[in-house]
């Protein structure tokens, strides 16, 4: 609403007006947790936006320093709670980087594969409560009808649902159930054959793509500015993917299956095709994870640690292609059983800057539809 001062007389075009500050949050249903908008309106136009975080900081980084090695992974697990192996991986894998270790090839192909089914969970949730947002409600019950065929398995293999704690300095838990990759490769064909249907509730539908389309356009430029990764920044035409361009894990030999998914438009409607389309593309690594993973011998898929695990001084850094984009830890050893320092990169928090660009000049109505597409967990912003 715009506060107006009306004088006898005066013609509509003369009318005085006062821009308004309106709070969006910090406790609000479009928002994937608390986030605080500041917007200054003029009318129903935005003329600035400042996004607030922080309401959820719960000091991770510190609590990373007086942890050992083994206790991070399970902090590390919860930033982005529909990440969470990912966000494990980071950590083990910065650690190992500083002990020189060598994980069991086993090892390595069961984290590729639990990486990419942990992507399709985290895509499907955002395919199915993105379209919530905009007033679609029934894409989200297909969506979490196939994120549970997934769940199952990920939880068969680790007993958790959504921190599944299952890595570990030098490899796995545990190694994977008999018949477990059969059950994933059913997994992986039913939700296939089904997001056809998810495709032709959304993406077909006229009304989302009037809401979607040429609305919240991000331009490289803004993207490289801000450090914007992952789906959203490949919706803009950036053609980056660390699974691609800086290989870990197994990706190195997945690049006949790897399949870098961009868009040049920019939008709220390219960011949504890009997530769905890299749900295929996790779907097609995770069965090639399945053939190597029958391939390979029996064999460990972790290696024996001493009581008290120290890494060695000095620094490294570690960086993932998370599903919302690049998480990164940079770790500081001073020879200790606990890090100096253990510095978190979060896709998140880079991500969510680029609001103070891309919602000035926009209607209070867009702004919903640009907010959810930027795919964020508050949780991830605040660490």
């Amino acid at each position: 609403m715009t506060a107006r001062t009306v004088g006898v007389g005066i013609g509509a075009d003369q009318l005085d007006t006062t821009d308004m500050v309106l709070n969006i949050g910090p406790q609000h249903p479009s928002t994937h947790g608390v986030l605080r908008l500041r917007l200054v309106l003029d009318g129903e136009r935005i003329v600035s936006a400042e996004p607030i975080v922080g309401y959820m900081h719960r000091g991770a980084e510190k609590l990373f320093e007086v942890r050992d090695y083994r206790q991070i992974v399970m902090l590390a697990n919860r930033h982005d709670w529909l990440s969470a192996f990912a966000n494990e991986l980071g950590v083990v894998l910065a650690v190992e980087r500083m002990l020189g270790m060598e994980v069991p090839r086993r090892a390595v192909w069961a984290r590729t594969l639990l990486a990419e089914l942990n992507r399709v969970l985290n895509h499907l949730m955002f395919l199915g409560s993105y379209p919530l947002e905009l007033g679609a409600i029934t894409p989200i019950f297909h969506a979490f009808r196939e994120r549970e065929e997934i769940q199952a398995v990920m939880e068969e293999i680790s007993g958790g649902r959504m921190h599944f704690m299952f890595n570990r300095v030098g490899g796995l838990k545990e190694d994977l159930p008999a018949g477990w990759t059969g059950r994933v490769r059913h997994a992986v064909a039913t939700v296939r054959t089904r997001l056809a249907r998810l495709d032709d509730l959304v993406s077909d539908n006229e009304i989302f793509r009037a809401r979607t389309r040429g609305v919240g356009v991000l331009t490289p430029a803004v993207v490289a500015a801000y450090g914007v990764s992952g789906p959203i920044a490949r919706a803009s035409g950036v053609d980056f993917d660390l699974r691609r361009d800086e290989p870990y894990l197994a990706y190195g030999e997945l690049t006949d299956v790897l399949r870098v998914v961009t868009r040049e438009e920019g939008d709220c409607l390219a960011r949504f095709e890009c997530l769905l389309e890299q749900v295929h593309v996790s779907l097609d690594l995770a069965d090639a994870c399945c053939d190597r993973l029958d391939d390979l011998p029996q064999g460990p898929v972790n290696l024996r640690l001493p009581k008290v695990l120290k890494a060695p001084e000095g620094h490294t850094y570690a960086w993932t292609e998370n599903p919302l984009g690049l998480n990164g830890y940079y770790l500081v050893s001073r020879g200790e059983k606990t890090p100096w320092r253990l510095k978190l990169r979060s896709a998140s928090y880079n991500n969510v800057q680029v609001l103070g660009e891309v919602l000035p000049g926009c209607l209070i109505a867009d702004m919903v539809a640009i907010l959810g597409s930027l795919f964020f967990v508050v949780g991830d912003i605040d660490k």
